[in-house]
Formats: C-alpha cells, structure tokens, sequence
C-alpha cells in the first residue's frame, strides 16, 4: 500500500474496520456489476471513492424528507463509500481523478471498451501516474472480441457463455435466475476477487496491472463443476433432467398444503435415508434413489407426499436433522428465521433491510454498514484532502467542473 495514501485519506478510513482497511479504491460511477464491486471492497474495509458525474449531483443542501434522499437510502449497491461529482468533460476534472490514482491501490470502471480511454482515465493514463495501480475493467463481453463493443444484460451473457440453457424445468424454457449469476456472481464478485489478486501481487511486486474481467467469462467459471459433470458423462444438456436441476426427486422443491414451498437436498445416502426415515416414506421404490428411469414417478410421488401438510408441519418434522430440507422464504420472510436472525445474516441501515457484510473474519471484523452517500457530498472533503486550496476549490465549484 502506498504511504501517501495511507496519509491523504487516513481520516476516511478512521471508523473503517476490516482486512482491506487504508486501502484505497476510486470506483467511477456506474450500475450494476461494477458498484457491487465496489461495495464488497468497501465492506471489507477499503476506502472507496465513487466519482459521480455532476449531473447527479443534485444541489448542496439536500432535505433529509426530500424523495431523492429517501431513495438513495436503498441505493444498497453505494454503502459504505464516499462520493465526489466531477465533471469529466473537463481537464481539470480529468486531473482530479488522475490526482486520485496516484494515491490509490486500485480503479474500478464499468464502461464500454474505449470508453474510459476516451474520457483520457484509461489504464495508460492511470498507470503512468501510479505504475502499481491495479486497473480493474467490468464489461459484459470482455475488452476484446467481435461482440466486444456492443450492448447487453446478464440474459444475454449468461445465454451466450452456455450457462443459461441448463437453468429450468423440462417442460418449459430456460429460466434466468434474476440477475444473480451473470451481473453479480460471474460479474462484480469476479471483479472483487481479480482486484484482491491484483493488489496482492502489487504489494509483493510493485507492479500494477489492468483486470479484463466480462460477465460471459466469470458465468462460465461458475459452471465449472457442471462442465466436469458433463464430460464424465453424468450431465446431458437436457434441462430439468440431471443431478441439480430439478432432475432428482430428492433435489427439488415442492409445494405444501397451505401453498407454500419447501426444498429438499438430500443427495448423500445418509442424508437420503433421513429424508426417507423422517418423511415417513415407506414405499419401496425410494429405496433405489439413483435410479434416474424411475426420478420422474418418484417426484410425483413426493409432490402428493408434500400436499398432505402446511409448510410449518413439514419444517417441524425434519427439523434438527440432516434430511437437508429447508423452507423456501420470501426475502421479507427470511431476515426473520432463527437461523438467520442468530447469523445476523440481515440488517437495517436507516430504515433499509439488507444482507450483512460478509464474510466473518477473526482478527479483523467488518464494521456495520454506512448508508449510500449523496452524490457529491464529499467533494469538498476529498479535494481538500488532496491538498487542493481552497481558491482552488472555489474556482473548481465555481465553474461547475465539481459539484
């Protein structure tokens, strides 16, 4: 970590606790895969600096009733950082983000291949002012590639990297699973984890470098265990018919009495015969569960098994077990399960439900979250840490090049 930034931005990271506390991320702003990035880096203790552009910026004296304020409570994605508005249009503002490069250990931009080269912030530019910046670069389709320049959505990155034709029920098409695999697993969470390996190896190296990381691509490692599944034999490319997706009787998720849900994961025989020895199932065709001609007749016995109580009936009967069934619960739900509650697994920020910073650590626990700042509202505050005057930062606000 460079000592200037521990320095110039010691006082951001005063109330930060967690392993990448005094480390410093400037994140431009942006939606999606890209800021969640950012908030895991954040979560974990670094100082993240979003540069918003200032058209977001919506003024300096922000009423706490106001609506824009109220929905910023729930821009989950932003917590725990800190949020300047430049204009990058102009040079100065250019500058000031490149000032801000100088003292950090890492960038994170989710733009358009070429586009940040354009802006004059790309990795050339950034890393001849801190040659041991880690560049970090979120796209859909990678930096290069024919379908490099062009648009899409995890749908779309999840469909090409062949991952979302194994997702759904037989009988129907394939089903995206929101936006979780593609924007955020195979996405931001990619990202975090080539930006942690990046930094690691600056601080032994001295050496930065640029993080090409695509959607497409983080999907893909995601099914690494099913593409060795399938090369074994053990997984055919019809949906709804293997091991873990639905295929199985004791993989799936059934339906109650009072119209609730409840999953069943019983793939080890010992687990398998809890299922069985709780369930009270004493029909002998369980007895041979990998039998995959018999899977569908015996799913549809379950389905009439499970019909016969209320969810909290069948919760009752395997709970404290290794049957491995669990309810299915709505997110307004969950956050008020034993399990989840003890695990404080959920918590509230001002009003907001929202999953916990993770993981734990032993030695170096993660300090409670800190709502999603106003756009801007530290400008002032990070320029003025840059040792930048304050005729410089009159005339910066005052000819709108930051706000």
């Amino acid at each position: 970590m460079q000592a200037r930034a521990v320095e110039m931005f010691e006082k951001f990271s005063e109330n930060k606790n967690g392993p990448l506390k005094g480390f410093v991320i400037v994140e431009i702003a942006g939606i999606g895969p890209a800021p969640f990035c950012g908030m895991v880096l954040a979560d974990l203790g670094a100082t993240v600096i979003r540069v918003d552009r200032v058209s977001a910026v919506s003024g300096s004296n922000v009423d706490e009733s106001d609506e824009i304020s109220k929905t910023n409570k729930t821009d989950i994605l932003n917590r725990n950082k800190y949020s300047i508005g430049v204009d990058l249009k102009s040079p100065k503002a250019v500058e000031i983000v490149l000032k801000l490069c100088e003292a950090a250990d890492g960038f994170l931009e989710g733009f358009r291949p070429g586009v940040a080269e354009k802006l004059g912030i790309g990795p050339k530019n950034c890393l001849s002012r801190n040659p041991k910046l880690v560049y970090g670069r979120m796209t859909g389709w990678g930096q290069e590639g024919p379908m490099a320049p062009w648009a899409g959505h995890d749908i779309n990155y999840i469909a090409l990297s062949g991952v979302l034709s194994g997702i759904g029920r037989s009988e129907g098409p394939p089903v995206p699973p929101m936006n979780l695999l593609g924007d955020f697993g195979g996405g931001g969470m990619y990202l975090a984890m080539g930006m942690l390996a990046g930094i690691l190896n600056a601080q032994k190296s001295n050496q930065g470098q640029i993080v090409d990381a695509a959607m497409v691509d983080g999907a893909a490692i995601l099914a690494s265990m099913i593409f060795g599944m399938k090369a074994l034999g053990f997984w055919t490319d019809k949906k709804g018919e293997n091991l873990l997706d639905t295929g199985a009787h004791f993989y799936e998720v059934y339906e109650t009495k009072d119209g609730q849900y409840i999953s069943v994961g019983a793939i080890e025989p010992q687990f398998y015969a809890e299922f069985i020895r709780l369930g009270e199932i004493d029909d002998p065709e369980f007895n041979n569960q990998w039998d995959r001609n018999n899977w569908p007749n015996l799913k549809e016995k379950l389905k009439k098994k499970f019909l016969t109580k209320t969810l909290n009936e069948w919760v009752d009967l395997y709970k404290d077990s290794d049957a491995c069934v669990a309810p299915v619960l709505t997110m307004d739900d969950a956050h008020e399960n034993e399990h989840i509650k003890f695990r404080k697994t959920y918590v509230e920020v001002e009003g907001v439900l929202q999953p916990a910073p993770g993981p734990r650590f032993s030695e170096t626990s993660l300090s409670n979250p800190t709502p999603p700042p106003m756009p801007g509202v530290h400008t002032r505050e990070v320029l003025a840490a840059m040792n930048y005057s304050e005729n410089d930062l009159n005339d910066l606000f005052g000819q709108g090049i930051v706000k």
